[in-house]
């Protein structure tokens, strides 16, 4: 049959685009070396005319909720690591600067080390895999290769770590993404897609390089996460109050509803965010809404999270099925536009709380039964979007101040595992594995970019901390 008829044995691809060969698609990716080497990703120097790091992150603060900004500032000037989780603003006008490859992949887009951690899967397992995707957007793998890799420094330099381990760290984790990006090459696709950091791979992982005292941790943790669900955080986060069940008021970090607002603006919100649980079912699969529906929501409450996200709309909702002990708890946050928009385009998705949603299912290889999106009516602006999903499901995460070297590797191996994975379902994992080839260029490379740009991270950090002493802006501890 003639090359690319469409027929059983030609070369085009559902939809109709042209089949690459694998050999093709190989010799794209050494094609790109020549215009990039890999070497090229050694180093970072800040772009003449770059912005004021603060400038940007208050650029960020000004669409938030102005009540919660000065507690985004008081986490971020904490620590250049707590700095670095709030400024991937910051860090994407730095990578829009830094030589690429030309492959693109679906991106995390603030791929640092805490975003990666143990998930539930719909099935009950645990396993090892990304977690944020609030700045997803399709772009150049290394951008979430470099963020990662400079997170592991920032984190190991407050540890008190000297370079030689802080190298080996950032080695170790880009040589476990090429080395896996390497063996996706010759897999196929379902393959690819069906794969998982299942736990069996964690253990042996941890066998093989941390010993008893590890292995003895990695048991903890991981039966610390399979207590992190909705019923653990319906024990936490709620009590009776007056007869019924209800948030427990931790202001400013969750404050219920009734406490916000009254009269008109309280009715409002309240409809807004039950018209949100009832209509994003539509972004479920049809098992799913009908298991949804066979709960009530009965009480909301504003709650903030993490550092970067301090300040944007995020709701938690109390929800109850067959009687008052069988909770849910969805958490509903603000989806606005990613970072990375500015310099790689625009979502080609109408809602960003559908581009976080859709990201995320991309990227994950298990994910949240309750995952999906809306748009709401809010009481000061006319809509704003949001995406959905359980506030807790069996999540744990390790702490960096609390690994030792040895197991700080290990993490970043598994990290870099697993973006390298993500990366494979997205993007032309044959191509990617070709440009990294099999000897360690790319791996010193980007330990030094690592360092360098921990530098500049320091430098940023310092702003903002002159900033909060000279009162432009203010910060609070919360």
């Amino acid at each position: 049959m003639a090359r690319g008829s469409g027929k059983p044995g030609g070369r085009v691809m559902v939809g109709g685009a042209r089949h690459l060969t694998p050999r093709e698609r190989a010799e794209r990716g050494k094609a790109a070396r020549k215009r990039t080497p890999r070497s090229a990703h050694a180093g970072f120097e800040p772009a003449p005319g770059r912005p004021d790091p603060v400038a940007v992150v208050e650029e960020q603060s000004a669409a938030r909720v102005q009540e919660l900004i000065p507690i985004r500032y008081g986490r971020m000037t904490e620590t250049p690591f707590r700095f670095y989780r709030g400024a991937a603003a910051v860090m994407a006008q730095d990578l829009a600067t830094t030589p690429d490859s030309g492959l693109t992949v679906q991106l995390c887009g603030d791929a640092h080390m805490l975003n990666f951690r143990l998930l539930g899967s719909p099935e009950r397992r645990l396993v090892f895999d990304i977690n944020d995707f609030d700045e997803t957007l399709r772009g150049p793998w290394e951008w979430d290769l470099q963020r990662l890799a400079a997170s592991l420094v920032i984190a190991a330099r407050e540890n008190g770590w000297p370079r030689s381990v802080r190298a080996r760290i950032v080695q170790d984790t880009v040589r476990s993404y090429r080395e896996r990006m390497r063996a996706y090459a010759g897999m196929g696709n379902l393959d690819v897609w069906y794969d998982h950091g299942d736990m069996e791979r964690v253990r042996l992982l941890a066998d093989e390089r941390l010993g008893a005292r590890g292995r003895g941790r990695l048991t903890k943790a991981l039966g610390k996460a399979r207590t992190r669900d909705s019923l653990q955080a319906f024990e936490k986060l709620t009590a009776v109050h007056d007869g019924r069940r209800r948030f427990t008021p931790d202001p400013p970090l969750i404050v219920p509803v009734d406490d916000l607002l009254s009269g008109a603006e309280l009715d409002r919100l309240v409809k807004g965010l039950r018209q949100l649980v009832e209509r994003y079912v539509r972004s479920l699969a049809m098992e799913r809404r009908h298991l949804l529906r066979q709960y009530r929501v009965v009480d909301i409450a504003r709650k903030v999270v993490g550092v970067g996200s301090v300040g944007t709309r995020c709701w938690i909702l109390l929800l109850l099925g067959k009687d008052d002990q069988d909770p849910l708890i969805l958490q509903a946050k603000e989806a606005d536009r990613s970072v990375l928009a500015e310099h790689l385009g625009e979502s080609p998705y109408d809602n960003q709380g559908k581009r976080v949603v859709a990201g995320q299912r991309l990227m994950q290889a298990v994910g949240d039964v309750f995952l999906g999106w809306d748009r709401v009516t809010d009481v000061d602006v006319p809509q704003r979007d949001f995406y959905v999903r359980q506030l807790h499901d069996w999540k744990g995460i390790v702490e960096p101040q609390d690994m030792v070297p040895k197991g700080m590797r290990v993490f970043g191996e598994l990290c870099g595992a697993t973006l390298a994975r993500a990366h494979a379902r997205s993007g032309d994992r044959i191509a990617i594995a070709a440009y990294l080839g099999g000897g360690d260029v790319l791996d010193r490379a980007l330990a030094v970019f690592a360092e360098d740009y921990a530098d500049q991270n320091e430098r940023d950090h310092r702003a903002l901390v002159t900033a909060v002493r000279k009162g432009r802006v203010t910060a609070a501890g919360a």
